[in-house]
C-alpha cells in the first residue's frame, strides 16, 4: 500500500525529473526533451515555429514543440526504439533553428510496458505486448482542486482497482461544482476577458504534474480535450476556430510523449452547442496527425452518437446505461464498428436527485458484469452528495461506495482470463457465455437466481474460436461477484457431444448455485 508521504512525493515532482541524470541517455518509453533558450519578444506562442526531426536508420519521428514561457522552447520525445537516435531542430528563430544532437535509448523500466494500442481487434495491449485490461473511473476536474484535494485523491487512486482515469484539460462548472480552478489555462482576467493567442504554461505544467502523477500509479490518463460544462462562464467551450485549433497544436506538443495519455476530444461532444459535428471531425483530424504515436483517440457522446468508423477513432467511447443491461445489447456495438467498445458511462453509483447518478452498487457491478461477457469495457464513477460539495466523478478525494471493492474483485478475474481478452462465444444464441471456447469461460447469469446448472458448453459460430471437442476436460469454480469469494467444485467434466449445437459432461452432470444473484461459473481447460 502506497503510503501519503509516497503521494506528496509525487505532487512534489515537477517536469524535470522526466529526463534522465545523463541527458544523452533515456529509456525506452521514457521522454527525452530538448529545453532551448529562444526569444521572448512579441508573442512566441504564435510568433515562432519549433519541432525537432528524430532518427533512428529508416525510422523518421517529427514532433512538434511549444514555448513554455520564461523564454524556454521545448520539444519532447518518446522513443519506441532502443539504441541511438539522432536529432535536428527546425524553426523559425535562428537561435533555436538546426540545432543537432544524438543520445542512447536503453531498455525500459519493469514498470514501463509503453503505450497502450488495440490488440485483437476489441481489446487492448500495451506495447510490448502485455496485456491491458481496461478498468476506468472519472474524475474531471480533479486536477484543477487545491494540492491537500488532489494528494487525497492520489492517495485514494494508490489502492483503488482502477487503471484510466477520465479527466479534463479545461476547468468544469455544472452542479456540485462551481467552485474556480487554482489556475486558468491562458493569460487574461477571470471570468471571460482571456487572450486566446498567450497560454498559461503553469497551467498546463500543473496538469502534466498530474498525468506524471497518474504514470507512477499505473493509471492512464483519459485526456478530455473539450467539455460542455462551461455554458460562457469562461468561454472555453465556445473559442473561435483559430483558437480551438491553437489549443489542440499546443497541447499535443506537450502533452503526447507521455506514454499514458488517450485522447478524448470531448465529453458529451452534442451537447457543445456552439460546435458543429465537423469541427469535431476537425479536432480528431488535428490531433491524429499532430501525435506522432498514434494515441488511443477517442469521443464520447451524449444523446447523439458520433461516427465511430472514422479511421482515426481507434475505440467507441460510448454513454449508454441501458446497453450494458444485457450483453447482448452491449455486443451490438462490437458488431458495428469492429473496434473496442468502451461504455465510459452507465450512470454513476450515488444518490444524486439525477437518474444518471443514483445507481445502486449492486446495479453498477452488474453492468460492469454484462458488459464484461459481451467482449466489451465498462466505466465507474460515484456520486454520492457530500456537504463540501466533493464528489468523486468530479472533484475525487475519497472513494464512499461498494462498487470499487468488487471490481478489484472482477480486476482479479480478468488477471487470471487469457491475454486474448473475454469474447462473446455464442452472442445471438446464448450471451451468458464468454471467455476464449474450449479454452477459458465465464457463464455469469446477472440477476437470475438458478440453483443449479446443467454443465453443457455451445459450439461457437464458425469463426468465433476453436468448437469444442469429445474428451475435453474442465475444472469449475462458482463466483460470486457481489460477495468476492471464489469456490472450486470437485471433479473434472469431461465434455461429450449433446447435439449440433452443444456438448454437455460424459456423466450429465449438473455443477449446484446458491439461488441467489450476480453469480457466475469460471470453467478453465485441463491440458494433459
Amino acid at each position: 500500500m502506497k503510503s501519503i508521504q509516497v503521494i506528496v512525493a509525487l505532487l512534489c515532482l515537477s517536469i524535470t525529473p522526466l529526463m534522465a541524470a545523463d541527458p544523452a541517455t533515456v529509456r525506452q518509453w521514457d521522454i527525452f526533451e530538448i529545453a532551448l533558450n529562444g526569444p521572448t519578444n512579441g508573442n512566441p506562442f504564435v510568433d515562432v515555429n519549433f519541432s525537432a526531426r528524430f532518427t533512428q536508420g529508416d525510422t523518421t519521428v517529427n514532433a512538434n514543440g511549444f514555448y513554455d514561457g520564461d523564454g524556454i522552447y521545448r520539444v519532447r520525445f518518446m522513443p519506441e526504439k532502443t539504441g541511438e537516435w539522432r536529432y535536428v531542430t527546425d524553426s523559425s528563430s535562428k537561435k533555436l533553428n538546426h540545432r543537432k544532437g544524438t543520445f542512447t535509448v536503453t531498455a525500459p523500466a519493469p514498470e514501463n510496458h509503453g503505450p497502450v494500442r488495440v490488440a485483437h481487434t476489441f481489446h487492448f495491449a500495451y506495447a510490448d505486448g502485455s496485456p491491458y485490461k481496461e478498468l476506468g473511473t472519472t474524475c474531471y476536474a480533479w486536477a484543477l482542486q487545491d494540492e491537500s484535494l488532489e494528494a487525497q485523491t492520489l492517495q485514494t487512486l494508490a489502492t483503488a482497482p482502477f487503471n484510466k482515469l477520465r479527466m479534463c484539460v479545461f476547468p468544469k462548472r455544472y452542479d456540485w461544482n462551481t467552485n474556480e480552478p487554482i489556475l486558468y489555462p491562458y493569460e487574461g482576467v477571470a471570468t471571460t476577458n482571456w487572450d486566446f493567442t498567450r497560454f498559461n504554461p503553469q497551467y498546463f505544467q500543473h496538469l502534466e504534474q498530474r498525468i506524471m502523477d497518474l504514470q507512477k500509479l499505473g493509471i492512464e490518463a483519459d485526456v478530455i480535450l473539450f467539455h460542455p460544462y462551461d455554458e460562457g462562464h469562461w468561454g472555453f467551450d465556445r473559442m473561435p476556430a483559430s483558437a480551438d485549433d491553437r489549443y489542440l497544436h499546443y497541447v499535443v506538443a506537450r502533452l503526447a510523449a507521455y506514454h499514458n495519455v488517450w485522447w478524448s476530444l470531448a465529453n458529451e461532444y452534442d451537447f457543445m452547442k456552439e460546435k458543429k459535428e465537423s469541427d469535431f471531425v476537425r479536432f480528431g483530424e488535428i490531433v491524429s496527425h499532430d501525435d506522432p504515436y498514434h494515441h488511443l483517440l477517442s469521443i464520447h457522446n451524449g444523446q447523439k452518437i458520433f461516427n465511430q468508423t472514422l479511421p482515426w477513432i481507434t475505440h467507441a467511447s460510448i454513454q449508454n446505461g441501458s446497453a450494458v443491461e444485457d450483453a447482448g445489447r452491449a455486443i451490438l456495438y462490437r458488431d458495428v464498428y469492429r473496434k473496442p467498445i468502451v461504455f465510459d458511462e452507465v450512470k454513476y453509483e450515488g444518490d444524486l436527485p439525477k437518474r444518471w447518478g443514483n445507481l445502486s452498487a449492486e446495479e453498477l457491478v452488474f453492468r460492469f458484469w454484462e458488459g464484461t461477457i459481451a467482449g466489451t469495457y465498462v466505466g465507474h464513477g460515484e456520486t454520492y452528495l457530500s456537504p463540501d460539495n466533493i464528489i468523486w466523478w468530479s472533484k475525487g478525494g475519497v472513494l464512499k461506495g461498494q462498487s470499487p471493492a468488487r471490481i478489484a474483485f472482477l480486476k482479479q478475474v480478468l488477471a487470471d482470463s487469457p491475454p486474448e481478452g473475454i469474447e462473446p462465444i455464442d452472442k445471438w444464441q446464448n450471451p451468458i457465455y464468454s471467455g476464449q471456447a474450449s479454452k477459458y469461460y465465464l457463464i455469469y447469469f446477472g440477476k437470475q437466481t438458478p440453483d443449479s446448472w446443467k454443465f453443457e458448453l455451445p459450439k461457437p459460430p464458425q469463426g468465433a474460436g476453436i468448437p469444442p471437442a469429445e474428451g475435453m476436460k474442465f475444472t469449475a469454480e462458482v463466483l460470486d461477484t457481489w460477495n468476492m469469494t471464489v469456490t472450486p467444485v470437485d471433479g473434472v467434466f469431461s465434455l461429450t457431444k449433446k447435439d449440433g449445437y452443444f456438448f454437455d459432461d460424459k456423466d450429465g452432470r449438473s455443477i449446484a448455485l446458491p439461488g441467489k444473484p450476480y453469480i457466475a461459473i469460471r470453467l478453465k481447460r485441463v491440458t494433459e
